[in-house]
């Protein structure tokens, strides 16, 4: 059972959230875990200039992601940042690039999940998540999100992302902020909660 998490990660926020994400989908029986980017559209010119450069080397590691990909896994995870209530123009251009496997109904029946990031503690998280859930839905993919079960979403006493439609993280007006263990908790338990579905769906 391969589940492969695939992210686009500016300052580092969504690739600690997808390192939580892989963990948890590990620990489920038989799953093969995997982590890809999308590509970089930026130039090296402009990210220096934005100060995101120096924050993708921490994961420069992580091998670019083909839309051929996709279609090895039995469960896709994506992670992508908010841009004003959106996917970022990256993970855009990386769906935008599936038309191929569309095509051929490639990514029919398999599982898709979204987590997000955003700067601010209602700035588009959901509406993020669900611009990346239509585009799965036209693939035919199967979608999960982040039940009630993970309980941390339900606490009103501490300032935290994650919702019924996938986990995720607040970044702050300055990016300073990191992810919170109640949010890399609801990220462990999304990519948990993706693999046990998917093992069921395969086996």
């Amino acid at each position: 059972m391969k589940v492969l998490i695939v992210f686009y990660s500016a300052y580092g926020h969504i690739y600690r959230m997808a390192e939580a994400v892989a963990q948890g989908a590990g620990e489920v029986a038989g799953a093969e875990v995997s982590l890809a980017r999308v590509p970089e559209t930026l130039s090296e010119e402009l990210l220096k200039k934005i100060g995101a450069f120096e924050a993708q080397q921490a994961f420069s590691h992580v091998p670019v992601c083909s839309v051929e990909e996709l279609a090895t896994a039995d469960a896709v995870i994506f992670g992508t940042p908010t841009r004003f209530g959106n996917m970022c123009g990256q993970m855009r251009q990386f769906l935008d690039g599936t038309g191929g496997l569309w095509a051929k109904g490639a990514l029919v029946g398999k599982v898709g999940s979204v987590f997000t990031s955003s700067g601010t503690q209602h700035g588009g998280q959901e509406s993020t998540i669900l611009s990346v859930h239509t585009t799965l839905l036209h693939h035919g993919m199967i979608l999960v999100g982040l039940p009630y079960t993970f309980t941390g979403q339900t606490q009103t006493d501490v300032v935290a992302g994650c919702s019924p439609y996938g986990a995720s993280t607040i970044a702050g007006n300055t990016g300073a902020r990191v992810p919170i263990e109640q949010e890399l908790a609801g990220a462990r338990y999304q990519g948990r909660h993706v693999a046990a579905i998917t093992a069921r769906l395969v086996g």
